[in-house]
Formats: structure tokens, sequence, C-alpha cells
């Protein structure tokens, strides 16, 4: 998988050196160890700053606020979201586009267990269920992208249907799998089993391939 980079959406200057580049990525790493140590209300500049080991003013130098960190970390995380369901669907052969789902849902229970700060933050929706996106709730942006790849990868025909299928499925998949991380800090199983067996039998009786 590639490196994730980093979205230039929230930030205030664009990095471009080398040096610069790996400052934010410090902070983003900084940002996502202490989402899972002290929350977000308990986040500050200050601590971010100090964590990363940069100055207070290499970090308002590249953005605005705390929200602003905390949206570049959750469009980092849904770039290697994405990159990774697209390195998974090329790598593997897969009986139907659903089992495609089942897979994708596995990769996000990977950075559940494996991202830090992801746990806490997901992909924003502690912070602004917007902050993907300022049009559309971050469910609905990551079902769009999985559409997509969806669309690319197994030639489906790119409906309304297919696409409001897997909204619904993002939006179920994702209560399970944070109900399952409630239950058990590592994941509950049987919750997660369930979770893939209900978004299988929901594609495979509502889209047809």
């Amino acid at each position: 998988m590639s490196t994730p980079t980093v979205s230039t959406g929230p930030l205030r200057r664009v990095p471009v050196q080398g040096r610069s580049v790996a400052r934010v990525q410090r902070m983003l790493d900084a940002c996502a160890e202490l989402v899972d140590e002290v929350g977000y209300e308990g986040l500050t500049t200050t601590l971010l700053a100090e964590r990363a080991e940069v100055a207070i003013g290499s970090v308002y130098q590249f953005f605005p606020d705390k929200r602003a960190i905390v949206q570049a970390l959750a469009l980092r995380n849904m770039d290697a979201y994405l990159q990774s369901l697209s390195d998974r669907f090329a790598g593997e052969t897969y009986t139907h586009w659903w089992d495609a789902v089942d897979g994708a849902i596995d990769a996000y229970i990977h950075m559940h267990r494996s991202v830090p700060g992801f746990r806490t933050l997901h992909f924003g929706d502690v912070v602004d269920l917007h902050l993907l996106d300022s049009d559309r709730d971050n469910n609905a942006v990551i079902a769009e992208r999985l559409a997509e790849l969806l669309v690319e990868q197994f030639k489906l025909a790119d409906r309304g249907r297919l696409r409001f299928a897997l909204q619904i499925s993002v939006e179920a998949a994702d209560a399970l799998i944070k109900l399952a991380f409630r239950r058990d800090p590592g994941g509950d199983e049987s919750v997660l089993t369930e979770a893939k067996a209900l978004i299988r039998e929901y594609l495979h009786r509502h889209v047809s391939a």
C-alpha cells in the first residue's frame, strides 16, 4: 500500500519541502495518539506541538485550529482505507462483488485494531458528521467512494440502487462495528460475524449484479 498523503483540504499552507511534509505527518501522528489518550475535547494545539516535538508556531503555520488537524487526520485515514480497498480488490479474486464488500468490512475492522486514533475518531464523526465533506455526511462519502471502486473493479452498472444499498450497508456496518468495539476493546467477534452476515444477505437480496 502506498504511503498516505497529507490532504490539502484543511491545510492553511500546503507543505512542499520534504522536511515540511514530514513535520505535518508528525503532527497528524501525534494527533492520532492524543485523540486515543485524551479524546477530542482534551486535545489542544499545545499538547499536539509537544507530542510532535514542533514549535506551536509550526502548528499554526499549517493549521488554523485543532479541528482542522483532526480533519486532516480523518482525510488521511480515508485515503489509507480506500487505498487498502483498491489494493485488496486488485489482488484478490472474488466470486461475487458483495464478497468484496465483505473485504471492505474486514479492512474497516483492521483499521479499528491497528491505526492509532481510528477507534476514537473513525472518519471524523466524533467532531462533525460532515467533517469529510460539507455537503454529505462522513458515511455517505465512504459509501460513494466504495461504489466508485466497485463499479471500476467489477464493471457493475453504476445505478442509483447500488449506491443507495451501499449507503445503507455502510451505515449498518458502522453501527455494528462500533457496538463490537464497545463490547470488547479488541472487537467482539460474535457481533462482527453477525455484521458481515447481515450486510452480505442484504446486498444479495436487494441488489442484483
